[in-house]
């Protein structure tokens, strides 16, 4: 069996489709992502797995139309009577065909994992089980996008076969959640894409989600290779039946609740864990590989403000979610820090790190309104470390906001220091007005 495998990997088109499965997967993972190093995805593995699954809306196709390439080998190559005199049952000479496809999409769907996961593998410590789920579900994805293309390219031996599925594939990826309306999560069922887009720091896949997209995909393979092995029109007709049950089954097991992906928080990897020794610096858990970058800047910020009475002793990582929002606990002697993962896994802008911590004093909570303005905690952040704002923070910063924090930082500065410290210790009352 081993050589027949052997065999057919060198001259079925199962090693061109890995080789189109890993080049176009990994051209996704860089640059669709924003940068030739995946900073969309470069918080952590789940980010990864996640990531990697929505590409599959090109993938998928691509899996269609190499199975149906090589679907329509026996009716290109004029062989169908002479395999059909030979004593092997079609079954069995489907057998090695199916596999190799199999194996291609298997290594190229990992081989992709692996090229973008050498840039965050420093970093990224946090490895959660669900990712195992959501790595399973694209691998099994593309292994029924494969097997089906197999089916339709035997079934329909035409030139257009592969190239037409492909674009029928993708569009089926495209409608199903307008189809589906206003019931989304039905859309999960059967779409391995939906709500893989943007995952935030702490998401996550419930199993329960990842279990149903397995069951149905699961199904559709085996519809696939009963259409592709089959020899008579009672066996096609029979390759309804997987369909159906694994349909029913996986709509039992996914939650009938929309957006399940997307309002699913991690709590591990939301928990804090902290750097040894003191002063006290905190990340959630999925930041935890970025410490050694955060503790020097972050206790040097908390050395200057040591120059607050009563400031903040320590420094937690600000692991607010908005989907649902659940703020972080904000204490007096805790400066709240929100962390920006850039390219590779690293922080965005380290050189941030120490002015953001001490503007975090100034801050008040999010739900607040007592607080203190976004350029009144500037300011008075900046004034303390002894730097002037820049004038544009990010590109989604409003410059009328920077123009006017750099104003009241002017006019700290241009202050005796005894009423300068008078107004900043202000700005910190205000900020501590609904702080816990």
């Amino acid at each position: 069996m081993s050589r027949v495998l052997g065999i057919e990997l060198r001259r079925s088109a199962a090693l061109g489709s890995a080789l189109i499965v890993l080049v176009v997967g990994a051209a996704l993972m860089y640059l669709a992502s924003g940068s030739m190093t995946g900073s969309e995805w470069s918080v952590g593995w789940m980010q990864l797995a996640m990531t990697q699954r929505l590409y599959l809306v090109l993938l998928w196709p691509l899996a269609l139309a190499a199975g149906a390439w090589q679907g329509r080998r026996e009716k290109k190559s004029n062989v169908g009577e002479l395999f059909a005199s030979t004593p092997r049952s079609r079954v069995r000479r489907a057998v090695p065909t199916i596999t190799a496809m199999a194996l291609a999409m298997i290594v190229g769907y990992l081989l992709v994992s692996v090229a973008a996961g050498v840039s965050i593998v420093r970093t990224a410590d946090y490895l959660p089980s669900a990712v195992l789920g959501v790595a399973a579900v694209g691998g099994l994805t593309l292994i029924a996008g494969v097997w089906l293309g197999l089916a339709v390219g035997r079934l329909l031996p035409h030139p257009v076969t592969p190239p037409v599925l492909a674009v029928a594939g993708l569009g089926l990826l495209l409608g199903l959640p307008w189809a589906t309306r206003p019931r989304g999560w039905l859309s999960m069922v059967f779409s391995p894409i939906d709500e893989m887009n943007m995952p935030d720091d702490y998401a996550t896949v419930p199993w329960q989600v990842s279990g149903s997209q397995a069951i149905w995909m699961a199904a559709l393979a085996v519809a696939g290779v009963m259409l592709f092995a089959s020899g008579t029109w009672r066996t096609r007709v029979a390759a309804l039946l997987p369909l159906a049950v694994g349909a029913a089954l996986a709509i039992l097991v996914m939650p009938h609740q929309n957006r399940i992906v997307t309002d699913s928080v991690d709590p591990v990897a939301k928990a804090l864990v902290c750097a040894k020794d003191e002063p006290r610096v905190c990340v959630s858990r999925v930041h935890a590989g970025l410490l050694p970058e955060l503790v020097g800047p972050a206790r040097e910020a908390l050395t200057v403000l040591a120059k607050l009475p009563g400031g903040p002793t320590r420094v937690h990582e600000d692991n607010t979610t908005y989907l649902p929002f659940v703020p972080a606990p904000q204490t007096a002697d805790t400066a709240l820090l929100r962390i920006e993962v850039g390219a590779g896994g690293h922080l965005d802008e380290p050189s941030t790190v120490l002015p953001e911590t001490v503007i975090a004093a100034f801050t008040g909570p999010y739900e607040c309104e007592k607080g203190p303005s976004w350029a009144q905690a500037r300011a008075a952040g900046y004034w303390l470390v002894g730097q002037e704002p820049p004038t544009a923070v990010s590109e989604f910063d409003d410059p009328e906001r920077a123009a006017e924090a750099r104003a009241l930082w002017a006019q700290l500065r241009a202050l005796p220091a005894e009423q300068a410290t008078a107004k900043v210790l202000a700005i910190r009352a205000d900020a501590l007005k609904c702080t816990t």
